[in-house]
């Protein structure tokens, strides 16, 4: 995907929790363990917030909330702590919390001590535990411990995963006493993105921005005690974004979270709105693998941990969920999480789901037969009717494909969904891919062949006008009669030769560029590889026209005199000087226009139809880069022509210099407006080039590399 405005350091610290307080400091435990994750610097940071504070209880933040929701569906009210064992705020705790032993999960309140653990605050509860917010007495911490029955293996899934976008896991208990299971990890104070969704279905589309993001996750953050973060250039860029923006923003990191995941061989199963939490920065982070599948841990099937919420289920989900249907949970990989994660984020850009199920009732065989049958059927024009004004015809393409019915036609990985993400996200870049129907960049993307013929012959034909008059004065002219016409003949056999063959070179060379839009536009699917030759091919074909066009006039240069001197006896050194000066001449003519015309059209209309088809790489950017380098010789090239012109007059007599005096006006003239145009032409090309490299560049998710576990091998 891309290059990326850089992030503050919060966002990149998958440890760090986001209410940033700069001013707090914490007594760092000198005794601390592997347990308490020594990698991680922001644990030992002596300017680390509130999740790091060992001294912090429930007292002193009455009003806290939820904020770790792992299995929740709607935001949870607080449950206050105890008072019996608070202390302000900033002072050790001499008295531990009353330890109690529980008969079950239902049992477990705030205020009560169990196992390692001081539990604060309810964070909230779901159908597989509960969550409390704690503060860990062995490492002095504040954690978030989901409390559930001694069953699945989400701690050992989880223990794989340690990326910027996904909760951070710590470490687990367990209680064989009591068939219990405590799984602590990092605490995020900012809430979750379903209290994003209510607030957006409560505010009009033209009110809605990514100011309305963090209003969110300050009002959550004002409930908990929680100090807004002074300086963030994460908030600075979120609040000078659109709304539709801001959900291609969300949607670009909990992609590379699903990316990272799958590359694991980790299916996440429930992706929604109550399964992302956010920081104080509003950074979101993936969480709730409670049903998700690991490849890579023993003992695990992928039918054993079907589940997941209906409304956000894809076809092939609901199929593996009904009994009578030929559907099983083996049968879905990373492309269900990638239809879940696309009902999320139009959820959020429209405030409703994609598909209306409302009417549906109780989940019953009979209604989840409707919703599969509904989703099957794609996206109704109803739903394309809420899009909101402001949305980029990009995004609107990208959440169209990611909620695609058959896995097939969706994109293959979060990475590449990432990727389309940023493009999203770059006004100039998305402009140039998803050009609106009806400008005429959309619609010269069709007739390929007569923009290279016109891009290619106009400047040659030209060229060769120029070449005729030039050399008609100073050398033709002046030999009999008989000769010029044996003379001309052989031009013709030269050029009925030469231009017939440059053609045939050229057509094979673009044949890519010639088929591969026009099957797009048809709706034919074409490969990974035979993409990335288009796409190679879009970036190469004004290069390699220019070296078919000099070769050609070379050629011409050569046989020309050849030619003269067999019609005409032996030709003087002014008359091949002539020859040559014109060959030079026509040659940078012939070349530099025609790279200019062919490399603008490439850049601003065809290479780009080609990205929403595929994922690119490294290799994009650097053909890009290289584009752009060779373009900076060839305008120096385009800016000698009326050098070369004018130089060559000085070898002429005055005699001769009358004879062509019109010819070289017009040629300077001329080439000096062709210039201006060019240069024109190369500036807005820069920039397209620009904005193309920040989208095909590879994002985080591709760059890094695989770390293999103790059962995984690279």
């Amino acid at each position: 995907m891309a290059m990326q405005e850089p992030e503050s350091a919060t966002e990149a610290d998958p440890t760090h929790s986001a209410a940033a307080e700069p001013t707090r400091t914490v007594a760092a435990d000198p005794t601390r363990t592997a347990e308490a994750e020594p990698t991680r610097t922001a644990e030992a940071d002596p300017t680390r917030t509130a999740e790091a504070d060992p001294t912090r209880t429930a007292e002193a933040e009455p009003t806290r909330t939820a904020a770790v929701e792992l299995t929740r569906t709607a935001d949870a009210p607080t449950e206050p702590a105890r008072t019996s064992a608070v202390v302000p705020r900033g002072e050790a705790t001499t008295e531990p919390f009353p330890v109690r032993v529980p008969t079950g999960i239902d049992d477990v309140e705030a205020g009560n001590r169990i196992d390692d653990f001081d539990l604060l605050t309810n964070l909230g509860r779901g159908a597989f535990g509960r969550v409390f917010l704690a503060r860990q007495h062995s490492m002095q911490r504040l954690v978030a411990v989901k409390i559930s029955p001694d069953r699945g293996t989400e701690a050992q899934t989880l223990a794989q995963l340690d990326h910027d976008y996904i909760v951070r896991v710590f470490d687990q208990r367990i209680l064989p006493d009591h068939g219990l299971r405590l799984l602590y990890m990092q605490y995020l104070p900012g809430g979750t993105l379903l209290r994003v969704l209510h607030r957006v279905r409560t505010t009009p589309p033209e009110q809605r921005s990514g100011r309305l993001l963090l209003d969110v996750v300050d009002e959550t953050l004002a409930e908990k005690g929680e100090i807004r973060p002074a300086e963030s250039t994460v908030r600075s860029r979120l609040e000078n974004l659109s709304w539709p923006e801001t959900v291609a923003w969300l949607g670009r990191r909990l992609a590379s979270a699903l990316d990272y995941a799958d590359r694991r061989g980790v299916l996440h199963r429930d992706v929604k709105p109550a399964n992302v939490l956010l920081t104080a920065e509003g950074v979101p982070k993936l969480a709730d693998f409670n049903i998700s599948f690991a490849e890579s841990v023993g003992g695990t099937s992928a039918v054993a941990y079907l589940g997941g919420s209906l409304a956000y289920m894809s076809p092939e989900q609901l199929e593996a969920c009904h009994p009578g249907l030929p559907g099983t949970a083996a049968d879905m990989d990373t492309r269900s999480d990638i239809y879940a994660l696309g009902v999320m984020l139009w959820e959020l850009l429209t405030g409703g789901r994609p598909n209306s199920e409302d009417d549906l009732g109780a989940e019953t065989l009979p209604a989840l037969e409707t919703m599969l049958a509904r989703r099957r059927s794609g996206l109704t024009a109803a739903a394309r009717e809420r899009i909101p004004a402001d949305c980029p015809q990009t995004l609107l393409r990208v959440l169209a494909k990611c909620l695609e019915p058959d896995p097939a036609d969706r994109w293959a990985s979060g990475a590449e969904l990432a990727q389309q993400f940023d493009l999203c996200l770059d006004p100039r870049a998305r402009d140039l891919v998803d050009p609106p129907p009806h400008s005429w960049r959309a619609r010269l993307r069709r007739p390929v062949v007569p923009i290279l013929t016109a891009a290619i012959a106009i400047p040659n034909v030209l060229a060769a006008l120029y070449n005729y008059q030039h050399n008609a004065n100073l050398i033709v002219d002046r030999l009999p009669p008989d000769t010029q016409r044996e003379f001309e003949q052989l031009a013709l056999i030269i050029n009925g030769i030469t231009f017939p063959l440059g053609t045939v070179i050229i057509v094979y060379l673009c044949r890519r560029l010639i088929t591969v839009p026009r099957g797009l536009h048809r709706g034919r699917s074409y490969d990974a590889v035979e993409l990335a030759r288009a796409r190679h091919d879009a970036l190469l074909i004004s290069d390699r026209v220019a070296a078919v066009v000099m070769t050609l006039w070379t050629v011409a240069g050569i046989a020309f005199p050849v030619a003269l001197h067999f019609v005409g006896g032996n030709i003087d050194g002014p008359s091949a000087a002539h020859f040559l000066t014109s060959i030079l001449v026509c040659g940078a003519i012939a070349v530099a226009y025609p790279f200019f015309l062919v490399a603008f059209y490439m850049v601003r209309s065809l290479y780009p139809a080609f990205l929403p088809h595929g994922a690119t790489d490294a290799t994009d950017a650097r053909e890009l880069e290289g584009l752009h380098r060779r373009s900076v010789r060839y305008l120096a090239l385009a800016a000698a022509v009326p050098l070369v012109g004018v130089a060559g007059v000085t070898y002429l007599s005055p005699e001769e210099i009358q004879q062509v005096l019109v010819a070289v006006r017009v040629l300077a003239v001329g080439s000096i407006a062709a210039f201006v145009l060019v240069y024109w032409l190369f500036r807005i090309m820069e920039d397209d080039l620009r904005a193309l490299q920040r989208g095909v560049a590879p994002t985080r998710a591709t760059r890094e590399p695989v770390k293999p576990g103790p059962d995984q091998s690279v």
